[in-house]
């Protein structure tokens, strides 16, 4: 069989968390092959206080914030984990407070839910993914690193602790041992995946927090792919160049979706509660065509649409790690004020001026025969608005009146006792 592959688009937005919450829909059953128009059927979620409002507005930021991206990086890998960010950015928003708590909102799309309501979803979001499956490891991880002697609004700490599980540590940010200590978190966090999200020259005189999620995946196929099968074949890149890549065959029970624009196929992990989905354009389809179309409407309209019949997949055999700085994608979401020394409002965490000064997102991703494995970290660096300089004159000083503009000397005194 003469086999042509294109670039592959993997729609992996949801291979962490928000699958979880049946954002993805719903396990898809591979056992039994269904009669043609015949649809999946589809898994009742268990977790009774999962907040639908959350899992969508979630859902809505995923293709939002992978669309603002793609604008910046038409032609490069990019590999994010949406949930590792909304957790990140939704811990700040505990300490955010007017304009700038609306801003953040708007930004996650979280308008019309209150803050206990967010807090409490997130929290039964953790508690779903504490065992999942004896094939799969999925962790969440939270933490706050502080700046030694800062002050910060007690409930704010609570908070992060209480939904989130959030390490609260105080550190010496001027110790050159500081980011060590916080990368040597991620990595553990991470399985090793991702080695550091910050670096010293990072740790700016102003800069007072950071609050990092880290997300950990590693699932293995419900059905494997056989090593033996595996053959290095030619890649079509967007230019239209071709690179050798190794390519993973299998023919099994697979969820299955195709129309004018794309074919889809899931290949689930494990017990089926977690699956990758691969979206791979048509022949005459381009991938910015693709693109175009991408978003929640149709994720959820797709979603409902697979079937399970016997599917020939070839995948290529992949490893990639990608990483980026989310402020400016952040402040053209809507976030900009956040970022404004001048005009963030972010009382709710501590009583100085406060402002986001970066927000850092790393990922990894490994795709190979008996599985694959993932992981997500973001950092959030909070900075404070240096105070103004102040000038009290209670002690002896030097004082002139000139004339700025010919610059003539007027008068000269020193003062060492008022009268």
């Amino acid at each position: 069989m003469n086999l042509r592959y294109r670039r592959i688009l993997t729609v992996c937005l949801y291979l962490t968390v928000w699958s979880l919450a049946a954002v993805v829909g719903v396990k898809q059953p591979v056992s039994i092959a269904l009669a043609k128009g015949e649809s999946s059927p589809k898994a009742q979620v268990s977790e009774p206080t999962m907040n639908a409002k959350l899992i969508a507005a979630n859902t809505r930021l995923s293709f939002k914030l992978f669309s603002a991206i793609l604008k910046q990086q038409p032609e490069q890998n990019i590999f994010i984990s949406p949930a590792s960010v909304a957790i990140a950015l939704s811990m700040t928003y505990n300490g955010a407070k007017g304009e700038t708590q609306q801003a953040i909102a708007q930004t996650l799309e979280l308008q019309g839910m209150s803050l206990e309501d967010i807090n409490q979803g997130y929290a039964s979001l953790r508690a779903t993914i504490t065992h999942l499956d004896p094939k799969v490891q999925l962790s969440v991880a939270n933490s706050l690193w502080a700046r030694k002697g800062e002050p910060f609004v007690p409930e704010f700490l609570q908070k992060n602790q209480d939904f989130y599980g959030a390490k609260i540590t105080d550190l010496d940010f001027n110790d050159p041992s500081t980011p060590s200590i916080i990368n040597t978190w991620v990595k553990q966090s991470t399985n090793g995946k991702i080695d550091a999200i910050i670096d010293g020259k990072e740790i700016e005189p102003d800069t007072i927090l950071f609050l990092i999620n880290a997300i950990y995946f590693k699932g293995l196929w419900t059905t494997p792919f056989d090593k033996t099968k595996t053959q290095e074949l030619p890649f079509t890149l967007l230019n239209g160049t071709q690179k050798l890549q190794p390519i993973m065959f299998q023919q099994a029970q697979y969820g299955y979706y195709a129309n004018h624009l794309f074919q889809a196929v899931t290949l689930p992990y494990g017990q089926e509660r977690l699956s990758l989905y691969i979206f791979l354009p048509q022949e005459n389809v381009s991938l910015q065509t693709f693109y175009k179309n991408l978003n929640a409407e149709n994720w959820e309209q797709w979603m409902n649409q697979f079937e399970t019949k016997q599917v020939f997949v070839g995948l290529p055999r992949f490893r990639l790690n990608y990483g980026l700085e989310l402020n400016d994608t952040l402040k053209s979401l809507g976030m900009a004020i956040a970022f404004d020394v001048n005009r963030a409002d972010f009382t709710g965490m501590t009583p100085r001026s406060a402002y986001i000064s970066r927000v850092k997102h790393n990922t990894f991703f490994e795709v190979n025969e008996e599985g694959s494995e993932a992981a997500g970290a973001t950092s959030v660096q909070m900075g404070t608005r240096a105070a103004p300089p102040q000038l009290i004159a209670d002690r002896p000083f030097f004082c002139v009146i000139r004339d700025n503009q010919t610059k003539t000397i007027l008068f000269m005194g020193s003062i060492i006792k008022p009268q």
